[in-house]
């Protein structure tokens, strides 16, 4: 994707702008990866439906984070603290519902480590968001981020599968997958689409506002759970109001985070911290001034994309017709009706090229 919409020539030219970006990004990648694996844990143990909102608490430290190195919340007047304080508050007692709910629903004996593995998760996603806005205040692309961030994340977890369950039977499982490749690959497709939108929003609008808004795919991921596949059937009435009633909550504080927006004294902090990373990293502050307000500098040509770029797309592709070609549909016990429902009509697009080249 980076190579279609951006172009390597642009990649590059970021590199050699901020080259120590790159094991930020790298490291973002490796964690990212290892909180994904304890996910696959949690939905095993405890399930969807109580996970997604578990591991989700990665809004709160990312509210700490953007507090404590990059003036997120510095001078933003009591009104804006209320909203981000209060709504991590409510976004906690909902979590403890859920917590609460878990005993409940998963397999006897699973539910502490499911709850934890969801924890773990989330501490380790809130953590990855560090890197994230120290690249974005230096000026570098969210899409070149993306790139290097995939290089740590394809690592970590090739590190990880090995390191389970061997080369040879981690081999043999591929194999004997090779009828679900394609959907998995899909899936992690869609999953790029959605991180480039969350890449823009920690650059534009700060990790202690970006995680919350971005986590607001929890609610999407409670009715995919409960309404798809079937989770939380044939429970009381009791355990389907802890995890809806938790989830709400959750979702009430991350609307009252969305609109503590930062005001100006804020956002001048912003600015200063993003000169001190500049100053740290020696990248010129007049392009850090630049890049933070989604803007070219003056007299700067944009790359445009060479036969190396059509080259990688057209691999990428081709890798997807031949798995694709593989494919059987997995089955899988599930409710067409709310499918239909909950799967968007169309891709979603950035407003401007603009915005996706800055």
């Amino acid at each position: 994707m980076p190579a279609l919409v951006l172009g390597t020539a642009s990649i590059r030219a970021d590199v050699r702008r901020a080259p120590h970006l790159l094991i930020w990004a790298v490291l973002a990648g490796c964690l990212w990866a290892v909180a994904n694996t304890l996910t696959i844990f949690a939905i095993r143990d405890i399930g969807l439906s109580i996970a997604f909102p578990l591991w989700n608490s990665n809004s709160l430290l990312g509210i700490f984070w953007g507090f404590l190195f990059f003036n997120e919340l510095r001078q933003a007047g009591w009104r804006r603290w209320t909203g981000v304080l209060g709504g991590a508050l409510v976004m906690c007692f909902g979590a403890a519902l859920l917590a609460v709910a878990s005993s409940t629903q998963a397999t006897a004996g699973h539910s502490p480590r499911g709850v934890w593995a969801a924890l773990g998760a989330g501490v380790l996603w809130g953590t990855m968001y560090i890197p994230y806005r120290k690249a974005y205040l230096t000026g570098m692309n969210p899409l070149s981020f993306v790139t290097f961030f995939t290089f740590g994340e394809l690592g970590m977890m090739a590190a990880l599968a090995v390191s389970y369950t061997g080369l040879a039977p981690l081999w043999r499982e591929l194999q004997s997958a090779r009828g679900v490749i394609f959907w998995l690959m899909l899936g992690g497709f869609i999953w790029v689409i959605g991180d480039v939108f969350q890449q823009y929003a920690a650059k534009y609008v700060g990790i202690s506002r970006g995680i919350p808004l971005s986590n607001s795919n929890q609610l999407w991921g409670l009715l995919w759970g409960i309404f798809v596949f079937g989770e939380l059937h044939g429970r009381g009435v009791s355990i389907y109001m802890q995890v809806v009633g938790g989830s709400l909550l959750m979702m009430l504080g991350v609307g009252a985070i969305a609109f503590s927006s930062a005001t100006g004294k804020e956002q001048t902090r912003w600015k200063e911290a993003a000169q001190r990373e500049g100053r740290r990293y020696g990248v010129a502050a007049d392009y850090v001034e630049a890049r933070m307000e989604g803007r070219q500098l003056a007299g700067e040509s944009r790359p445009g994309r060479s036969a190396w770029d059509w080259l990688l797309v057209g691999g990428a592709t081709s890798i997807f017709v031949v798995f694709a070609t593989m494919a059987r549909v997995p089955q899988m016990s599930f409710r067409w009706g709310p499918v239909v429902l909950l799967t968007p009509s169309g891709e979603p697009r950035a407003s401007t090229e603009s915005a996706i080249h800055l």
